[in-house]
């Protein structure tokens, strides 16, 4: 009588086991049919809330970052100030001189002439307003690109590459690719920062970086697009386009909050698109509705 209790286990533990296997490849099919008439090459990763890795497409492949590495330099910022270097009160100068014309820069709009703001400030405009020049005001004050990078290499996460500051990556085609990461990379460093197992930030750091994620006002027709009334805390990054026509980096990272508690993350990357730039933020948005309605289903 046992041994039938634990057959009986066994067989519905494997039937449960494969169901969800054939869930999850109608998912992957799902996403391979919104892609695979792009020209573009695209990058998938998607965490449910079990922090496992359910499904990837170009997981490991390198894309550019663009502005998804401004959450990076966030994280590396915060860590600085649960340190004691500085404070979010802190009040740093940008001059006039800083006030470059031809990148995008809501600081520069409202302050025509300089601005003196608190790192606080700084953060919300180059997180959830994605500034360029307070990016790289925050990247001058801890010492450049590279520690950002070391940070993640010292807190052991992997295929994280930043190089350069927006100045740079924005006046050069080629360099903006020394800035990179992949799918995985992206998906694992938005899942150990919101859980926060490791403490990585205090807890007033935790509670603003994921306040100004979900006031992100840039992507609106991506991972948020086909979602209506939904919490996302995302962050985007897009490139121009070449002469050729290449677009090299149209991305959005983020957190997906389902309304029965429950919550995925979900990092896309386009790149090499030779689409307008209309339907390169719709194939992020048909990833994300396809990826919110198998969650759904599952609860």
């Amino acid at each position: 009588m046992i041994k039938i209790r634990h057959l009986t286990s066994f067989l519905i533990l494997f039937i449960t086991c494969q169901s969800y296997a054939q869930n999850l490849d109608s998912l992957r099919l799902k996403i391979q049919q919104i892609i695979s008439t792009k020209n573009a090459i695209v990058g998938v990763s998607i965490m449910g809330s079990n922090g496992q890795d359910t499904l990837s497409i170009n997981g490991e492949s390198h894309f550019p970052m663009q502005s998804v590495f401004k959450f990076h330099i966030a994280l590396a910022v915060l860590s600085q100030i649960d340190e004691g270097k500085f404070s979010f009160d802190q009040k740093i100068e940008i001059p006039k001189t800083e006030l470059l014309p031809d990148t995008y820069s809501p600081i520069r709009d409202k302050y025509p002439n300089g601005a003196r703001l608190t790192i606080a400030e700084l953060l919300e405009y180059t997180v959830s307003k994605s500034d360029n020049i307070g990016c790289d005001a925050l990247l001058k004050l801890i010492g450049g690109p590279q520690v950002v990078e070391n940070y993640f290499i010292k807190n052991k996460f992997k295929d994280i590459s930043i190089k350069i500051n927006e100045e740079v990556m924005q006046n050069n085609w080629e360099l903006q690719f020394q800035n990179w990461t992949t799918p995985k990379a992206s998906n694992k460093v938005l899942q150990s920062f919101y859980y926060n197992k490791q403490k990585l930030l205090s807890t007033k750091s935790h509670e603003f970086i994921w306040k100004v994620m979900q006031e992100t006002e840039t992507g609106k027709k991506r991972l948020k697009g086909l979602l209506d009334n939904v919490v996302v805390a995302h962050k985007t990054g897009t490139s121009g386009s070449n002469q050729e026509g290449l677009t090299a980096a149209v991305n959005d990272i983020g957190i997906v909050f389902l309304p029965n508690g429950q919550l995925f993350f979900i990092s896309v990357f386009v790149t090499n698109s030779r689409e307008n730039a209309d339907i390169n933020e719709k194939i992020i948005a048909d990833i994300s509705k396809a990826t919110w309605d198998f969650f759904m289903a599952k609860k």
